[in-house]
């Protein structure tokens, strides 16, 4: 019930310092001996290590997860499975495709694949001309022929 009630502490509002605060303050009015406050003292460290990214509350408003459990699923089948076998996949792969499906799982694809696609444009094109002027792949159109009798 004790942890219950920091959690859903933490999950209102309250900032990870002052829960961290009130977890060693407990155990020492408890009066615990140092091995048995060794698990406060290392949940108290954590939060206030992690304070900058432990706002649940704005998450939960902004309708995002808040857990790992997707990320650590899909590391687990889809990362660790092609890495462990030798050739398959290298680590730059591995974070690419990771990469890729941050952005498709939170929508941002479409956004980021208009982005790659200017910026392989510049890279590819325009950056290689004088004045960034590309030519027409297709030069000004002829005159119409006209059938002569």
């Amino acid at each position: 019930m004790w942890v219950e009630q920091r959690l859903l502490g933490l999950l209102g509002g309250q900032t990870a310092g002052y829960l961290a605060k009130g977890m060693r303050r407990n155990a020492k009015l408890r009066d615990l001996s140092d091995k048995d406050r060794k698990a406060a003292d290392d949940c108290a460290r954590y939060l206030v290590n992690h304070r900058k990214l432990l706002h649940y509350d704005r998450a939960l408003r902004e309708g995002l997860p808040i857990a790992t459990g997707v990320i650590e699923g899909a590391c687990r089948y889809l990362v660790r499975d092609r890495m462990a076998v030798p050739g398959k996949w290298s680590l730059a792969g591995a974070e690419a495709v990771l990469r890729l499906r941050a952005l498709w799982t939170n929508d941002d694809f479409d956004a980021y694949w208009e982005f790659h696609l200017q910026r392989e444009y510049e890279r590819t094109h325009r950056s290689r001309y004088p004045g960034g002027r590309v030519p027409a792949p297709v030069g000004p159109p002829k005159p119409a022929l006209r059938r002569v009798k």
